[in-house]
C-alpha cells in the first residue's frame, strides 16, 4: 500500500473495504473520522470529496457504476449504486440506482428509493417513496404510504416541470403534506409514468394519476382517478408577464414553505429524540441544514417571482392590483419566514405528543420508523394537529403580507 494516497490507506486501516484502491479517489479535505469503517464498501471508481461528507455504517458506494460523493451525508445501509451526489442527505436504507444526478437540497428519508437515471435537486422524499427510472423530479416534496409494499410512487419517464416561460422557479409542488405524511399512515399517491406535473401543484393523499397524464391543476380531494389527455391542440398567443394563475401560485408556494417549517419542527423536536448510534447528531445537523437550504430556496424563488411582476398603471383591474402588490411587498416574505422560524408557539399539543414519544423510546428503543408506525391513532392525530397548527399559522402570516390575495 506504499504507493496509495494516505487518505485511502487510512480508510483501509479503519476497516473500509476498497477492493480496488488504485481506482478510488479521496480528497485531502475529507475528514476520515466522518467515515465509518463498519461494513462500508467503496467499489471501483468511487470518488469522495468535501469536508462535510459523512458516511455511516453499512453504506455501499458504486456497485453498478462510478460514484462521486461531494459534501453529502450518507446514512446507515445506504446504497448509492452510481452517479453524482452533492449536498444531499440520505437516511437509513435509501437505495439509488446507477446514473443518479443528485444536487443540493435533496433529502431522501428512510427506505425511499429510485431506479436508474434519476435527477433530483431541492427534492424531499419521505419514507418509502419510490421513483422509477428516467425521471427528473426537482423542487418537490412527496409523502404517502406506510411501508415498502405500501408506498407512494412515481412511474418511469416522469418530469416535474419546474421552470416557466416567465423565467421564474416559483414552482415547487407539494405531493401529500408534512403534518400527515410524517406519521407514515396515509394512503399512497401514484403518479403514472410517461407523464408530468407542472409546478407548483398540490396533490392529496390517495390519488391515482393515469400514465401519460400531464397534471396542471391541484387535486385536493382524496382517492380520485385522474387522467389528463389532450383531446385537441391549443395554439394561442403568449403574452409575456401575464400571470393568470397568480393567486394559486402564491397560495401553493406559501403552503409549501409552511409545510417545510412544520417539517423543521418535526426534525428538531421529534427526530432529535432519536439521536444515537444509527442516527448521530451529525446526521441530524445535516438533515436540518439541508432542510434549511430548501426553506431558503423556496423563499428566494417566491421573492424573485414577486419582484418579477411588472408594475401596471391600470388600477381598475384586480389582476394588476395584485401584481403591483406582489412587486412592492415581495421582499417582506423574507422577514415573515425569519419571524416564523423564531416562533415557538405551543398550543398545548406539542408537549404531550413529545412526552408520548419519549416514553416509547424508553420502553421500545430508538427505532424511528417502528415507533412512529406503532403510534395509536389518537396520538398520531394529536401530532398531526400540532404540525397542522404550525402550517396554519405560517400560511396565515405569509398570506397577510399580500392583502389582495
Amino acid at each position: 500500500m506504499q504507493n496509495l494516497n494516505g487518505q485511502i490507506v487510512a480508510l483501509i486501516e479503519k476497516g473500509v473495504r476498497i477492493p480496488n484502491p488504485e481506482s478510488v479517489e479521496i480528497g485531502q479535505e475529507v475528514e476520515i473520522d466522518r467515515i465509518s469503517g463498519d461494513n462500508v464498501v467503496f467499489h471501483a471508481g468511487t470518488k469522495i470529496f468535501g469536508k462535510n461528507t459523512l458516511i455511516l455504517q453499512g453504506a455501499r458506494l458504486g456497485l453498478e457504476s462510478p460514484t462521486t460523493v461531494d459534501n453529502a451525508l450518507v446514512g446507515p445501509d445506504v446504497r448509492l449504486n452510481g452517479g453524482y451526489f452533492k449536498g444531499a442527505v440520505f437516511l437509513e436504507g435509501v437505495s439509488f440506482g446507477l446514473g443518479g444526478h443528485v444536487r443540493d437540497g435533496t433529502i431522501m428519508e428512510e427506505f425511499s428509493s429510485t431506479a436508474h437515471t434519476v435527477a433530483l435537486k431541492q427534492t424531499i422524499l419521505m419514507p418509502f417513496v419510490t421513483l422509477g427510472s428516467l425521471i427528473n423530479f426537482c423542487d418537490c416534496l412527496m409523502a404517502g404510504g406506510a411501508s415498502r409494499k405500501n408506498h407512494s410512487e412515481v412511474g418511469s419517464s416522469y418530469i416535474h416541470f419546474n421552470y416557466t416561460p416567465n423565467q421564474d422557479k416559483a414552482t415547487a409542488s407539494l405531493i401529500g403534506d408534512v403534518p400527515r405524511g410524517v406519521m407514515l399512515n396515509q394512503p399512497p399517491i401514484f403518479l403514472g409514468g410517461q407523464g408530468g406535473m407542472v409546478g407548483p401543484c398540490r396533490m392529496e393523499f390517495g390519488n391515482v394519476v393515469a400514465a401519460g397524464s400531464i397534471i396542471r391543476k391541484d387535486e385536493l380531494r382524496p382517492e380520485r382517478l385522474i387522467q389528463e389527455m389532450p383531446k385537441k391542440s391549443i395554439n394561442i398567443p403568449f403574452t409575456r408577464g401575464i400571470h393568470l394563475t397568480l393567486r394559486r401560485i402564491m397560495v401553493n408556494n406559501m403552503s409549501y414553505i409552511a409545510n417545510l417549517l412544520a417539517l423543521m419542527q418535526w426534525y428538531r423536536q421529534v427526530r432529535y429524540l432519536f439521536v444515537g448510534n444509527r442516527f448521530p447528531q451529525a446526521l441530524l445537523d445535516g438533515l436540518c441544514q439541508t432542510l434549511q437550504t430548501n426553506i431558503d430556496e423556496r423563499t428566494k424563488r417566491l421573492v424573485d417571482y414577486c419582484r418579477s411582476m411588472p408594475l401596471q398603471d391600470n388600477l381598475d383591474s384586480a389582476q394588476t392590483i395584485r401584481q403591483n402588490e406582489l412587486h412592492h411587498n415581495g421582499l417582506r416574505i423574507n422577514d415573515a419566514v425569519r419571524s416564523l422560524q423564531r416562533d415557538d408557539t405551543d398550543d398545548g399539543l406539542r408537549e404531550p405528543f413529545l412526552n408520548e414519544i419519549q416514553k416509547r423510546i424508553q420502553t421500545e428503543g430508538d427505532d424511528y420508523v417502528g415507533i412512529i408506525r406503532s403510534l395509536p391513532v389518537t396520538v398520531s392525530e394529536a401530532g398531526t394537529r400540532w404540525l397542522q397548527g404550525i402550517v396554519n399559522r405560517a400560511e396565515s402570516r405569509l398570506t397577510g403580507v399580500f392583502p389582495s390575495l
